[in-house]
């Protein structure tokens, strides 16, 4: 996707690159290197699905807000999740069961953010990396929480969180489950980016917001639904 004429330069691009560098890279290796020492192996394996998903997000949404272009971001998000990948793998964590299904789920994931960072370019101008930044640090914060804290935070409210959704979806492809175990949140993931990059198309017009949160609720209602009856 081409930028738009009235698309700017970030403020502050040092600082942009760099948030993009350490939410979506740096922490996520920390986070694998901390869970593989010391025999954490199998903490490991549990949650290589959310670090990886969060990695996605950060770099994603960060890097299309900076850029104001879509495929930057989706780019280096690949890049990323396949770093990641790779070294979860070295870490200890088994073979990839479905690596055709966890490439799709980084596809899917990748586009999604990278909408979102693509219209926070377009509405916050020059500062949309900023508004990307705040997003991927706050639904970052929730996942990490309810990771840490199984029943601090009501199911309804992950379900909210194109970044939970990601999380499954990645998790059920590296446990075994594959793409399919993972159809409903893929299926929220690719509908909400469809809905975000309409709005970016058609941009400044601000009805097309309607869509994409009408879209968003009834995909989560949607995702809701479907866990509720696994």
């Amino acid at each position: 996707m081409k930028p738009l004429p009235h698309i700017q330069a970030p403020a502050w691009p040092l600082f942009a690159w760099l948030s993009a560098g350490l939410a979506g890279v740096a922490a996520p290796v920390l986070a694998m290197l901390w869970l593989a020492g010391a025999s954490r192996t199998a903490p490991l394996a549990g949650v290589a699905g959310p670090i990886m998903a969060l990695g996605l997000m950060g770099v994603a949404m960060i890097a299309a807000a900076a850029s104001g272009r879509l495929w930057i971001g989706v780019v280096l998000a690949l890049m990323t999740g396949t770093g990641l990948a790779g070294l979860a793998i070295t870490l200890g964590l088994p073979a990839l069961p479905h690596p055709l299904s966890t490439g799709l789920a980084m596809i899917i994931a990748s586009i999604s953010f990278a909408a979102r960072g693509a219209l926070f370019a377009r509405s916050g101008l020059d500062k949309g990396w900023l508004i990307a930044l705040f997003v991927v640090s706050g639904e970052a914060a929730v996942l990490l929480t309810a990771a840490a804290q199984l029943e601090a935070l009501p199911d309804w409210l992950l379900v909210l969180l194109p970044a939970q959704w990601a999380s499954t979806a990645i998790q059920a492809t590296l446990t075994g489950a594959g793409a399919r175990a993972a159809s409903a949140s893929l299926i929220a993931l690719g509908g909400t980016a469809a809905a975000t990059l309409l709005v970016v198309l058609l941009w400044p017009r601000r009805w097309t917001y309607l869509i994409m949160f009408t879209a968003w609720l009834g995909l989560s209602a949607m995702v809701w639904q479907t866990q509720a009856a696994a």
